[in-house]
């Protein structure tokens, strides 16, 4: 398998460039994108082609029609001339509380190790099982009690703190690749780290090379047997209907599948970039093995 595609477009490029881009990413026909907009194709050609200049509100008009996420729609519309709209707020910010308290997760390793004690719902209904609320870099914001049982039994807390809190946070992705992490304990490894590559790629191709998510995947592709596991085509004819991730240490066997949440109509980044992870157990011996670590 080739080395991941990582876009390259430049914060310099122009409107009409980005906004060609975007279109093409999306299959989308000059036809297609000025029908879906209710403007001439004419016109698209003329943004494209810089002959026209966008308003504000064609920038986010478009934009909308594309599927832009937030974060890039910001840098459509400084490639356009306009300042930015879209606002990032800290997870943390007394604005957030309601959305603290509808994702029922906990503040995940704010200081020191272990998570500081809130009432907040979704991580809190979860219990006794692990989730997780992580940002677009899988740096982890939030994690319920059985998130953290789950990486204290893979991973002794002092360890995890002293190799992968890094700059105030945990990176999931970090503590999942490198060989001094949960690596070691997963079971069919390669497999889920092969779908981790091709979910991580897939992101990197709507960002900028100078993002962190560019910059994550150099790293974990410098990790031994990382660059052999995306080279290889790992696609089995077995007929489970989930990849669920199997964990193993010792006496302990488990494993789960995960569903992804996300919050609906965000119009700040750090809510639409925000993603809840929810493991499930996959068989009733992963019931049974979790009920009895939890006793």
């Amino acid at each position: 398998m080739q080395q991941p595609l990582i876009a390259r477009a430049d914060r310099s490029d122009s409107f009409g460039t980005l906004l060609k881009q975007w279109r093409d990413r999306r299959n989308f026909s000059q036809l297609d994108l000025a029908m879906s907009s209710q403007v001439s194709q004419r016109h698209i050609s003329f943004l494209e082609s810089e002959r026209a200049k966008p308003s504000q509100d064609m920038v986010l008009q478009l934009a909308s029609v594309l599927e832009i996420p937030l974060r890039q729609q910001n840098l459509l519309l400084s490639a356009a001339g306009f300042a930015p709209i879209h606002t990032e707020t800290d997870l943390s910010a007394p604005e957030m509380t309601s959305v603290r308290k509808a994702s029922l997760l906990r503040r995940g390793f704010c200081a020191g190790r272990g998570f500081a004690n809130a009432n907040d719902l979704i991580l809190h209904q979860h219990e006794p099982y692990p989730a997780f609320a992580v940002d677009r870099y899988w740096n982890l914001l939030l994690a319920n009690q059985g998130a953290t049982r789950l990486l204290d039994a893979f991973i002794a807390p002092d360890k995890l703190h002293r190799l992968f809190y890094l700059d105030g946070k945990i990176n999931l992705m970090r503590v999942f690749f490198h060989p001094l992490g949960l690596r070691p304990s997963i079971v069919n490894w390669e497999s889920c780290a092969n779908h981790l590559l091709q979910r991580l790629h897939r992101e990197t191709l709507i960002e900028r090379e100078s993002d962190l998510s560019t910059v994550l995947l150099k790293e974990l592709m410098s990790y031994p047997d990382v660059d052999r596991i995306w080279r290889t085509d790992l696609r089995t004819t077995q007929h489970a209907l989930l990849l669920a991730i199997q964990l193993q240490r010792e006496d302990l066997e488990l494993q789960f599948f995960s569903t992804i949440a996300t919050l609906g109509t965000p119009y700040d980044i750090t809510l639409q970039e925000l993603r809840i992870e929810c493991l499930f157990p996959a068989d009733e011996t992963t019931e049974r093995n979790w009920q009895q670590y939890q006793d």
